[in-house]
């Protein structure tokens, strides 16, 4: 998120330095860099609450006297009459509604509302539009704007499992799948909760009526929407990551102080519905646990004083979390806040004294591991530790930065099967993935660390001519390590398939052990595989559709089998994704060797044609028919 210096400091008593401002945020953990007089945050996943310029300067009150108090409409308001149902309460606990009417559209913006525009180097809409997004700014809260006038039948908000085109504001159509949650006019989608509106409700320049949607959406049920949908969404962004669902009454307010500093409002009306009372956290006044946790020594007033400029209610022996800060619920929570605003370098050291001990081989035998499954055709993977789903024996993370994350993983295959099935959507057709990592679990209040290794395999044995028609088995599997490490027990078993949502039927083999429970012989094995000698970048996987192509040659020169190889394997093309030899047959009897390749062709970006599979394919075979003793067998 970008936050100007200048709408920063105007609201500063004492005229900061931007790099003063700069090093304070960093001190209160706001990462960012400064371009052109412009902060672009990184904010983690928890701080909702600091999306916005008020957000900072709350922060930013610890270190000085801020004046942050924008003006808002402070008449009597009167009720809205809408026809309005929520089916999904959970999702939408609560929600306002304000419809505006105006005598006409202002040609020009206030001094504070244009510089939003200029500062930021943003575009304009329309009048209420850029209202709207000037408030999200500012506030940290989103709302949507609709043109009243097309608002003419029943509006409904509702988690729909649709399958339905859904043209947005910007005029991209998008498909809605699955679970969604959104509103309905009529029966007809026109927003994507959370995400984007609309074009056939949106604003224009010429809207004089608006009907301003302001909402507390449920962050689970937006998480992931504007990925999937490949959408850009400030909105999506906050709802995302929590916004105070107290704010609304203010955020109207301010939305119709704006429109009145501007132009003449003929009517104005307000509805505000509350499905279920907001969460109040309340944590007890131990200042004497926070300088134990943080091994600091600071007094209760200074404690106190504190908290109550960032905006927290202290009442009798309780100290009462502000609805915008989702994120603190416990002591450890208040002296995380505590320590941003002392400075975590300001904290004093204090050495420990570990006991030296016995060195370990562990990393050793884990590298040996990793060459081992590397030259065994399997691909590392490096997954979260954090994960949706807890059993009775897992470790809940108080303050998880991914609400939908809350939980430390109590084991590695339901990780490695979410990456398995991620692949096979992909249409790979042969899978071997392995992790090594640790995991936590909790028995008898005591914390256990054990280190594991967990295989999981499907598909095809290899992309070579020997392992090409084989199936990866527990039989095939059980081989292979029983040839390479015969003193290893390795118990691979069947996962089931039906529980899955998947229509591949390949057998998912998988193993999980215990690193201790290896023993020295591992680090006797020779490795073949050599770590990469340059960085080699990233690449997402496309989930467009793959052509497959095979070919095969009849080699009655054998000199020229290892110009064919060299060719071939090593020939480049931006669709080509994947070559490989996957049939070879020694003719004695007719002294002929014919060997196949199997070329993968794919783009990231749109679905390649057959005509683009045969012009690469035909610059291929050009080649071969020049070199004689090669032939194509089938080729006219």
């Amino acid at each position: 998120m970008k936050i100007a210096y200048k709408h920063l400091v105007k609201n500063i008593i004492g005229n900061p330095s931007i790099d003063e401002i700069s090093d304070r945020l960093f001190q209160l953990g706001h990462e960012h860099e400064i371009e052109k007089n412009i902060f672009n945050m990184e904010f983690t996943p928890n701080r909702g609450d600091c999306l916005s310029l008020n957000g900072l300067l709350r922060d930013l009150s610890v270190f000085y006297d801020v004046k942050a108090s924008q003006e808002i409409y402070n008449e009597e308001l009167k009720m809205l009459d809408i026809d309005f149902e929520n089916l999904s309460q959970d999702i939408c606990p609560q929600i306002s509604f304000l419809k505006l009417e105006i005598d006409s559209i202002p040609d020009q913006y206030k001094d504070y509302l244009n510089d939003y525009f200029i500062d930021l180097d943003l575009n304009k809409n329309n009048f209420f539009t850029d209202i709207s997004n000037y408030i999200s700014y500012e506030n940290g809260q989103p709302t949507h704007c609709y043109d009243a006038d097309k608002i003419n039948g029943k509006l409904v908000f509702q988690e729909l499992d649709t399958d339905q085109e859904f043209k947005t504001l910007l005029g991209k159509k998008i498909n809605l799948t699955s679970k969604n949650s959104v509103f309905l006019l009529n029966n007809k989608v026109i927003n994507l909760a959370g995400v984007v509106g609309g074009i056939e409700t949106s604003c224009s320049s010429d809207t004089k009526t608006v009907l301003v949607e302001c909402a507390f959406f449920k962050p689970e049920a937006i998480i992931g929407k504007s990925v999937k949908y490949d959408i850009q969404s400030e909105a999506s962004h906050k709802f995302e990551r929590f916004v105070d669902p107290e704010c609304q009454d203010r955020t109207i307010r301010r939305f119709i102080k704006i429109v009145d500093e501007h132009t003449n409002i003929k009517d104005i009306s307000v509805i505000a519905y509350k499905f279920k009372q907001n969460k109040v956290t309340k944590i007890p006044i131990d200042s004497n646990k926070i300088n134990q946790i943080i091994g600091i020594n600071i007094s209760q007033d200074t404690y106190l004083n504190h908290l109550s400029k960032l905006g927290f209610n202290i009442n009798d022996e309780h100290i009462e979390v502000p609805s915008y800060r989702s994120d603190i619920e416990t002591q450890n929570d208040l002296a995380e806040e505590i320590a941003r605003i002392i400075g975590y370098d300001n904290i004093a050291r204090n050495e420990i004294t570990i006991p030296k001990g016995k060195i370990s081989n562990i990393y050793d035998l884990e590298n040996k591991l990793r060459f081992l499954l590397l030259d065994e055709g399997f691909y590392e993977v490096i997954n979260s530790p954090f994960v949706g789903d807890g059993s009775s024996n897992s470790i809940s993370v108080d303050n998880p930065l991914d609400s939908n994350k809350k939980y430390l993983r109590s084991n590695l295959i339901e990780s490695l099967l979410e990456n398995l099935l991620f692949n096979e959507r992909r249409q790979k057709d042969s899978i071997k993935l392995f992790e090594i990592s640790d995991i936590y679990t909790v028995k008898d209040n005591k914390i256990n660390v054990t280190r594991k290794l967990a295989i999981i395999a499907s598909g095809r044995a290899g992309h070579n001519y020997k392992d090409f028609s084989k199936k990866i088995s527990k039989k095939y599997l059980t081989s292979i390590f029983k040839e390479i490490l015969p003193g290893e027990n390795l118990e691979f078993s069947l996962l089931n398939r039906e529980l899955l949502n998947t229509k591949v039927k390949n057998e998912i083999i998988c193993c999980e052990i215990d690193m201790g429970n290896f023993s020295s012989d591992v680090l006797s094995y020779k490795e073949i595989s050599k770590p990469p000698e340059s960085f080699i970048k990233y690449t997402p996987i496309s989930s467009l559709p793959i052509s497959i192509r095979d070919l095969s040659f009849s080699i009655t020169d054998f000199t020229e089998l290892d110009k064919l190889q060299e060719y071939i394997l090593e020939f480049k093309h931006e669709l080509l994704k994947e070559v490989f030899i996957f049939d070879y047959f020694y003719n004695e009897k007719n002294a002929e060797i014919k060997i196949g390749f199997r070329f993968v062709f794919q783009s990231a970006d749109t679905t390649i044609t057959e005509m683009q599979v045969n012009n690469i394919i035909n610059v291929i075979i050009g080649h071969i028919e020049d070199i004689d003793g090669i032939t194509i067998p089938g080729l006219n």
